[in-house]
């Protein structure tokens, strides 16, 4: 329970810095945030001081800022995060439909990079130190190194403009999905099998597969009952960080295919200038890993209680 306790005042502890860290953009960069809702909704125009005291009365911002930031804050704990100052619609609205997006783009990404890694990961450690191991190890560390700014153009100029077989851009259906999806299941496929080929290797050198293929049950019987179910721990682990991590990470992938997720969201709400929207999205990204994180450990506690014992002595 202790261990419960303390991952829960960590989440709302990090929650709280975060939001007010976000809250603090329009403050801490250059210029006037009266003049820059001006900027976002009708250009860089010269603007009498009288209107520019108005909107600071309208908007609040002629008040202590602490006051500013509690009301703000109480605001999104009621689900209004305000209306965006370019398109005037609600800022919830934007993010519900942009996290959605999103998160069907990373988890069919991270669902294709497990797919191929877990059976690669698996033969690698099968054939270790065989030329079909090598291969393995050497394509996906290659993979790694392969930025997804590199990847999109490329694979939009094959599959795209060359053999005309996926469409280039836009969110209209699952063939609109195929390109995105590959270019953000790339890497984390990597990392999976390579975590997947030592956790299996381990798996294989330990005393009951040993056990087990002595009373006579069948190699690839072990590896179903033991092998597998036992290595994919580690990989669990790491899928939920590199789902936290694409969901806030895929702005380049959804610029390049003109996806309407979170990503072009902070992409636009940044060239725009479009501060409720900006703050609205960050605070949800980060808020959405650190819950998938505390989700994790906490998953991870109860499957290993070792790891429970150990943060309650710390």
């Amino acid at each position: 329970m202790i261990f419960f306790v303390k991952r829960l005042i960590v989440l709302v502890s990090t929650l709280v810095i975060v939001s007010f860290v976000v809250f603090l953009i329009p403050y801490v960069t250059p210029g006037d945030p009266a003049r820059k809702i001006l900027r976002a909704r009708v250009g860089d125009l010269n603007v009498d001081p009288a209107a520019l005291e108005n909107l600071r009365q309208q908007y609040g911002l002629d008040r202590p800022l602490l006051v500013q930031y509690w009301d703000w804050l109480g605001g999104a704990l009621r689900g209004d995060l305000g209306l965006s100052y370019t398109s005037r619609s609600p800022v919830v609205e934007m993010i519900g439909h942009g996290l959605a997006v999103t998160a069907v783009l990373a988890a069919a990404s991270l669902l294709l990079a497990l797919l191929v890694a877990l059976p690669l990961g698996a033969l690698a450690a099968v054939k270790r130190g065989k030329p079909a191991d090598t291969a393995i190890t050497t394509v996906t560390q290659g993979f790694v190194a392969i930025p997804e700014y590199w990847l999109a153009p490329v694979l939009i100029l094959v599959f795209a403009m060359q053999f005309r077989a996926l469409p280039s851009a836009g969110w209209q259906g699952p063939q609109s999905m195929v390109l995105p999806c590959i270019t953000l299941a790339l890497r984390p496929m990597s990392y999976f099998t390579q975590v997947a080929r030592a956790s299996m290797i381990e798996v294989l050198e330990s005393p009951h597969i040993t056990a087990a293929r002595a009373r006579g049950l069948a190699f690839g019987t072990t590896m179903l009952r033991h092998g597998v179910r036992n290595s994919l721990l580690p990989v669990i682990t790491l899928f939920s960080v590199w789902l936290a991590g694409l969901l806030g990470g895929s702005v380049v992938v959804e610029v390049i295919f003109s996806i309407p997720g979170m990503g072009r969201l902070l992409y636009e709400s940044v060239v725009n200038n479009d501060v409720p929207a900006l703050q609205a999205g960050i605070v949800s990204l980060v808020g959405l890993a650190v819950l998938i994180t505390t989700l994790t450990d906490l998953l991870y506690a109860c499957i290993n209680p070792t790891v429970r014992a150990a943060h309650v002595s710390s």
